[in-house]
């Protein structure tokens, strides 16, 4: 099990990290739920995140322009450390394979990524093999199933990486697993994880998420704490600072978790569904509270003075995720993640409206009014740091 470390993550203080890729990059929850992770686990690092995801495009780019156009604007221009490229639904063309369309697929992504190293040769980069067409809740629409034709894509964008010394990272065989087992453990809710077979819904973004962080590098668990209790009681703590212990009659302790939680909405169908098809909470971190030696019976978890479950001697011995109850850190967490959410719609209203559908126009105050966007940009950034600055709490198990 490791714990949140900043050095052996992949993202650095100061890095400008910009996604690329067309629709189901386009302001895309995944890319929120990325910055999420980053803000609540890792509150410390001044890190900024772009997204440059366009409906429609292909490696040749689309209607907001043609590549290098779309480069040099969405992706050079953010003066990017770390670029995510995710492109191939739509360069596939939704038919059978094709060597010709394929070509221009290959030649397309290598031009894309010599720019890259022309213009951002220090750039670190991720190359993601292309999410999959959903093949698995529903029959597939034609003889070749059109996932085939993606996983073909994707092999290439794998050895493509691997010849330009640059990292993958898949997100098509775990979303296509995930399907699989959703699809017995709930068939009707199963196949609106792809609703329309193409864009994931926000359950299916998590795992996409869940799996670039885990590319990255994150953490398998955000803190833990594992008390024994009796004669000799003891606490111990990774991933957090623990004082005022006490253990008994009542057990209680105050706590200081380097690292928010992640906040996910378990009350959700579909979030629950992908939960119990995938490692995604491992992914995320988890917050393990492990209580040994506790006389048998029911025992009340307070944090602050608020109920947060009923927990049994038994499921306390086995260690409980708090992440799957609703705790003051995870309120902050909720929180900070709406905050992460209003600065990247801003961001991204930026960059349509008055970066790309202005950019024409005779603008004679425009740009002061982008100054000024981009200046209550980074207010919003560094509201959301300090939102993410973890607090006390204290803790009280009671026999009930």
């Amino acid at each position: 099990m490791s714990f949140a470390h900043a050095a052996d993550f992949a993202l650095h203080n100061g890095d400008r990290v910009v996604f690329y890729g067309d629709s189901i990059t386009d302001n895309a929850p995944y890319t929120k739920f990325t910055e999420t992770y980053v803000r609540t686990h890792f509150p410390k690092l001044n890190v900024r995140f772009f997204n440059a995801g366009v409906g429609g495009d292909r490696v040749t780019g689309g209607w907001m322009g043609p590549i290098d156009q779309r480069l040099t604007r969405d992706l050079f221009s953010r003066q990017p450390t770390v670029i995510t490229i995710m492109l191939g639904m739509n360069d596939a063309s939704y038919r059978g394979f094709d060597q010709g369309i394929f070509d221009t697929y290959r030649k397309g992504y290598e031009h894309i990524l010599d720019r890259i190293k022309a213009e951002a040769p220090t750039a670190r980069v991720w190359l993601i093999q292309p999410s999959p067409f959903d093949d698995v809740t529903r029959p597939a629409a034609q003889p070749e199933p059109y996932n085939d034709v993606l996983r073909q894509y994707s092999a290439y964008v794998g050895s493509l990486a691997k010849a330009r010394g640059l990292q993958v990272v898949d997100f098509n065989t775990p979303m296509v697993n995930a399907l699989k087992k959703a699809l017995v453990a709930n068939q009707k809710a199963a196949p609106q994880i792809i609703p329309d077979r193409v864009h994931p819904a926000a359950a299916g973004h998590l795992l996409m998420a869940a799996e670039l962080v885990h590319a990255w590098g994150a953490p398998a668990s955000a803190a833990s704490v594992e008390i024994s209790t009796g004669s000799q009681s003891a606490i111990a703590a990774l991933g957090t600072r623990i004082k005022d212990f006490s253990a008994g009659p009542d057990v209680t302790w105050t706590e200081l978790d380097n690292a928010l939680p992640f906040p996910m909405d378990t009350g959700d169908e579909l979030t629950n569904l992908i939960l119990t098809s995938s490692p995604l909470a491992e992914d995320f971190g988890t917050h393990r509270l492990t209580v040994k030696n506790l006389p048998v019976g029911n025992y009340a978890l307070t944090i602050d003075e608020k109920p947060v479950a009923n927990l049994t001697q038994a499921q306390l011995q086995e260690g409980v995720d708090l992440n799957a109850f609703k705790t003051p850190m995870k309120d902050q967490a909720t929180a900070l993640g709406d905050r992460v959410n209003s600065r990247a719609n801003l961001r991204y209203q930026i960059w349509r409206a008055a970066e790309f559908e202005l950019s024409a126009a005779d603008r004679i105050q425009g740009p002061k009014a982008l100054t000024a966007m981009s200046k209550f940009d980074d207010e919003l950034l560094q509201t959301s740091m300090a939102e993410a600055k973890s607090k006390p709490h204290r803790f009280m198990l009671k026999k009930i």
